[in-house]
């Protein structure tokens, strides 16, 4: 793609539109929009910042994300997971451009036990996995080139999200008690833009459609978990750390039936990136070495 090619980016204060805004600088222009700039839930607002700006791509990592909150709040989550998409595709095609979109693992139920290819039926089990599902066939409906990006149990050194709450409760709690039986791939978001620029950089029509993408290898909850808390425990004097209540390997292991939410997750959802690898030739790293490069970012916020 040429360097002064316009990026429309939103979502740029969620963990991986702040990545993206770093990886994508390279290749062109970047346009950065978050929440308090554009309501996603106002398709003509959209419209017209598209319209306004005339970018070759948009890459749109912006989601409504609550997983269980998404449960009574459908309309809200369809808004920003479906209809909001469904219009940047439509805008995309209108300019001649690409639109990249970010979906989930949470599109499958969890009934297989190996990976799952991008051509495995989808059923998602709660409004969440639902929304992104509508997202991702209305993109494909407007026929727009595209590039939709199935990403997992998503985290990274800043924001909201698994790594931090665990380091947290771990500092505060004398006990945690983490869920042992659903399984996936955890994801940095670094990772995730790192590979989304590569993309980019080597887009090429022929190359539209679905992929997965996420770090190689799974674990469960606890066994992220435990990761976590003992690449925290081995650093922790030379970071200047303060000091857990709860070890890793006093984490408790629990089932999902001890732990009820409102909404139900899929018991497996590992993706299988064979396709990333064989289209852009990007292999992404192992889950356990994504964690321990964004566990030494820590140190900055700390």
């Amino acid at each position: 793609m040429p360097v002064t090619s316009r990026i429309l980016l939103t979502g740029v204060n969620g963990q991986v539109g702040h990545e993206l805004q770093q990886t994508l600088a390279p290749l062109g222009l970047v346009v950065s929009v978050a929440r308090t700039q554009l309501d996603l839930t106002d398709a003509d607002a959209i419209r017209r910042l598209v319209r306004e700006i005339k970018p070759a791509f948009i890459v749109n990592p912006a989601a409504y994300t609550a997983v269980d909150k998404a449960e009574s709040e459908p309309e809200l989550a369809f808004a920003i997971n479906a209809t909001a998409p469904a219009v940047m595709a439509e805008e995309a095609a209108r300019l001649n451009a690409t639109f990249i979109h970010y979906s989930t693992d949470y599109v499958f139920d969890g009934s297989k036990t190996m990976p799952y290819n991008e051509q495995d039926q989808t059923k998602p089990l709660g409004v969440y996995g639902q929304s992104k599902l509508a997202g991702e066939e209305a993109i494909r409906t407007v026929g727009a080139d595209h590039l939709i990006l199935r990403i997992s149990w998503v985290y990274g050194a800043r924001g909201r999200n698994f790594l931090r709450t665990i380091i947290q409760l771990a500092q505060e709690r004398d006990e945690l008690k983490v869920v042992a039986d659903q399984r996936g791939g955890p994801t940095s978001s670094r990772a995730i833009a790192n590979a989304t620029a590569i993309m980019l950089e080597n887009w090429r029509p022929e190359r539209n459609g679905t992929y997965h993408l996420t770090c190689a290898g799974e674990t469960s909850w606890h066994g992220f978990a435990q990761a976590i808390l003992r690449f925290y425990e081995s650093h922790r004097a030379a970071q200047n750390w303060p000091p857990l209540k709860v070890q890793a390997d006093a984490l408790q292991a629990i089932s999902t039936a001890e732990y009820p939410t409102p909404a139900a997750r899929p018991a497996y959802s590992v993706l299988n990136n064979a396709r990333l690898l064989t289209e852009f030739r990007i292999s992404m790293p192992l889950w356990s070495e994504a964690l321990s490069s964004v566990m030494r970012e820590l140190r900055l916020e700390t």
